[in-house]
């Protein structure tokens, strides 16, 4: 079972940025795609939204709404995935997870991934 760790959530106003980051142990190798979804206050698990994958290639996809705002990247060799997410705005309110599957479907499916971390709240005012 692999034990993702996320961190960087808080509360911040509109038009500001915050920085997600994900961590898992050393010993385990992550081969496959790593995702960030979001799960808005009141909607269920299986709602979950897609917000940036990277995958093995180091390529990347967003979500309409998020591109341009948000980056996604890896450091292979720290073993960390990051959301860089800038201009933020209420909507964006969420606990965001990050996550793992083995490339098999679309990367914003949360019924792909293989595994979840905990999640970190970000809460955005206006």
């Amino acid at each position: 079972q692999v034990q993702f760790e996320e961190s960087g959530g808080g509360s911040v106003q509109a038009g500001e940025s915050l920085k997600l980051s994900c961590s898992h142990p050393k010993y385990i190798h992550i081969t496959g795609r790593m995702t960030w979804f979001r799960q808005a206050p009141g909607k269920q698990r299986d709602e979950r939204e897609g917000v940036a994958s990277i995958d093995s290639d180091g390529n990347t996809n967003y979500a309409d709404s998020m591109r341009g705002r948000f980056t996604i990247s890896k450091d292979y060799a720290k073993h960390i995935l990051t959301l860089q997410m800038n201009n933020l705005k209420p909507e964006d309110t969420a606990m965001y997870f990050c996550a793992a599957d083995r490339e098999l479907g679309a990367w914003y499916d949360p019924y792909g991934v293989d595994y979840w971390g905990k999640g970190t709240f970000v809460t955005i005012s206006s």
